[in-house]
């Protein structure tokens, strides 16, 4: 691998050479990437897939297409170069630049995903982009980022537009992070690698985990909302960080929703299961999922935690009465594993919901199955996520694009709770440098007021505010 010096050279130069493009060359580039690929979604999935053992191959595609199809379609028409918009009345122009470097982490969950997204939203912005894959995601990461580099640069993108890091270590991380000539952190993968890029002093776009609860209401189509759950929470076998961690119901619907769950192959686990997938799942020392259950089938978290399931069981749900490190499962676990409570009445069901998300997952999304506008108002209120997501399943719900206008993205943010500075799901938008060009437009009511006033404390306020407003 190349040094860290070289590698930042590189993209420096590459940054300058960027900046000469105009919208239509970027505009070429950035269509020739999500083509290339999109055409090997399919082997880039398996791939990821083989390298990982984790999730299941056919939805690595889609994910893939999530990150190519639907991410062009979202950005394409972006103006990312040059003045984006005008305003005459307000004499203001706003300005488009590129940034700078940008280092991207990627997650072994959703690796050539991950990476083909962050790539097109670096090239449509003109900004080099430096991927540090996750280390058991290697092979599939750089091939991913080669497919759309080779493209790219045929399509007359700069030299080292596009780099990737093979076997960095702790120190070559942290090097790279602090070199000034870097200009932004795209933070996507563990706890502890948001929180260095965070501690890096480097201008950093940063997730959170995602502890997604799920409250079905009495006015929810119960048959449709299990049926999204089951989809949602099964796909990729639980991977995203956006997938349905709990379930929170009433105990008037709990019969019927269990019902629904069972019709779809969840098995429901007695004390002693519960107890012996948590001790497979979840790390009580770290407060952390375990990295040996995340993207596993049921068949096989069964088999580690030494409990029997049925042939062909779809997810492992198990009830339990409290939230927190002393039941594992209410965690987030990347894995077709659910949490399952039921409460008394909608005020304990939603402050369930709360809890819930306090435990790992502030900021990031929840999701309500309900037709009562006022409950989804409460419920949007009540709930510190920044995804409130109605009637749809979580997973592709949060990363946009499919069922909603939310923005796709392979990177979710979650707030000031999450120590993040944004609830958004990263675009391109997040990787401009807006400048203002201002024209004068004189304020009348500034240039028509005696400012005498202000230095007389035996003016009030009130009178200062009354005489500044007169005539207008």
């Amino acid at each position: 691998m190349a040094r860290v010096a070289e590698i930042i050279q590189r993209a420096t130069t590459a940054a300058a050479e960027f900046r000469k493009l105009d919208q239509k060359q970027t505009d070429a580039i950035v269509r020739a990437a999500y083509l290339a690929a999109l055409n090997h979604r399919v082997d880039l999935a398996q791939m990821a897939c083989e390298e990982t053992g984790l999730g299941v191959w056919k939805d690595k595609v889609v994910k893939n297409v999530i990150a190519t199809q639907l991410v062009y379609e979202d950005i394409k028409d972006q103006r990312t170069v040059g003045v984006i918009s005008v305003d005459p009345k307000n004499g203001m122009e706003e300005v488009a630049q590129s940034i700078g470097p940008i280092l991207g982490f990627t997650p072994v969950t959703n690796p050539t995903s991950t990476t083909i997204f962050k790539a097109l939203i670096a090239l449509k912005t003109r900004n080099p982009l430096i991927i540090s894959p996750a280390m058991a995601a290697r092979k599939c990461t750089a091939a991913a980022l080669d497919i759309c580099y080779q493209a790219a640069r045929g399509a007359g993108a700069p030299e080292h537009c596009l780099q990737c890091m093979d076997r960095a270590s702790e120190d070559t991380i942290t090097e790279m992070m602090s070199d000034h000539h870097l200009s932004l952190i795209l933070a996507t993968g563990t706890n502890s690698t948001v929180r260095k890029a965070y501690r890096s002093g480097k201008p950093t776009i940063g997730v959170g985990p995602g502890n997604v609860p799920v409250y079905i209401g009495r006015t929810a189509d119960i048959a449709f909302a299990v049926e999204n759950v089951v989809r949602s929470k099964t796909f990729d076998n639980g991977t995203v960080c956006a997938s349905e961690q709990a379930i929170v119901v009433k105990q008037d619907t709990a019969a019927a929703v269990i019902a629904e769950f069972k019709k779809h192959g969840a098995h429901f686990m007695n004390p002693e299961e519960i107890a012996k997938v948590g001790a497979v799942a979840y790390d009580l020392e770290r407060r952390t999922m375990k990295a040996g259950v995340v993207g596993q089938p049921v068949s096989e978290i069964a088999r580690s935690a030494g409990i029997t399931v049925p042939e062909g069981a779809t997810l492992l749900i198990g009830q339990l009465d409290g939230v927190g490190p002393e039941y594992p499962i209410s965690a987030e676990i990347l894995a077709p594993i659910l949490a399952f409570y039921v409460e008394k009445d909608f005020d304990t069901a939603i402050e369930r919901c709360s809890e819930i998300t306090r435990f790992g997952g502030v900021g990031h999304t929840a999701v309500i199955y309900s037709n009562t506008d006022e409950r989804i108002e409460y419920f949007s209120r009540t709930i510190q996520a920044g995804r409130i997501l109605v009637n749809m399943p979580s997973t592709y719900g949060a990363l946009g694009g499919m069922y909603n206008t939310l923005s796709p993205s392979f990177t979710l943010s979650c707030g000031s709770g999450a120590n993040n500075t944004t609830t958004d799901n990263i675009t391109v938008r997040h990787l401009l440098n807006i400048h203002r060009i201002t024209r004068r437009r004189p304020n009348p009511k500034w240039l028509s007021f005696d400012q005498s006033k202000y230095l007389d404390s035996g003016i009030s306020a009130e009178r200062i505010e009354s005489e500044y407003n007169r005539n207008f």
